[in-house]
């Protein structure tokens, strides 16, 4: 979705500024970095069309920033690497054959899918709500969404949805609880582990 507003503040040597839209509300930061034609330099009083992000402390950014008049053209991607669905997609995998190999009972497969799912709206409900400056979900409920499973939904927002996925120490925290669940699947498939998850499993 696009908003339409206009850059009342401007600051040309440090590359930013803010944008008052027209709808009234908070004024949205703006870096020169975010604006589509780099031909035109920005400036206070100039209307401008945008879309709404987050940046990595929870705060409203425009990006795909075009001038009133121009067609707005996103910037490429840069950086993004795939190894992190890569490594997602290779767990899946041997967790299906984990299963289909009798080496882990279905439900853990379930419990991964449930979770992931639950990650993935907590994530697309925490950035509408930092889009709408509403209550936020805490990241330590992130975390733990991770920690018990729901990791590969939770990467999956964060690659779709471009959240959370450019503040150092979150995405630091997030591997943590990727590498701490997979160890306990890596123990749950010990022969002492599997006497422990079956009971576990027996239990539910």
């Amino acid at each position: 979705m696009r908003y339409q507003g206009r850059i009342t503040t401007w600051k040309n040597d440090k590359g930013f500024g803010f944008i008052t839209p027209n709808s009234g509300g908070e004024q949205v930061f703006v870096h020169i970095n975010s604006f589509s034609s780099r031909q035109r330099r920005p400036e206070a009083n100039v209307l401008v069309t945008y879309e709404l992000t987050v940046d990595g402390k929870g705060r409203s950014q425009a990006k795909t920033v075009a001038f009133v008049g121009e067609r707005p053209t996103p910037p490429k991607a840069q950086g993004r690497s795939n190894l992190p669905p890569l490594f997602a997609a290779c767990f899946l995998v041997f967790l299906v054959g984990a299963v289909a190999a009798g080496r882990l009972p279905g439900t853990v497969l379930a419990l991964y899918a449930v979770a992931s799912i639950i990650a993935f709206f907590a994530y697309a409900f925490d950035k509408s709500a930092a889009l709408r400056n509403r209550w936020r979900t805490q990241e330590s409920t992130l975390h733990l969404f991770a920690l018990f499973g729901g990791w590969p939904g939770a990467l999956a927002a964060q690659r779709l949805l471009r959240h959370k996925s450019a503040k150092a120490s979150f995405q630091a925290t997030f591997w943590i609880t990727v590498v701490l669940n997979c160890g306990a699947l890596g123990w749950f498939l010990s022969p002492s582990g599997a006497k422990t998850l079956n009971a576990l499993v027996g239990a539910l």
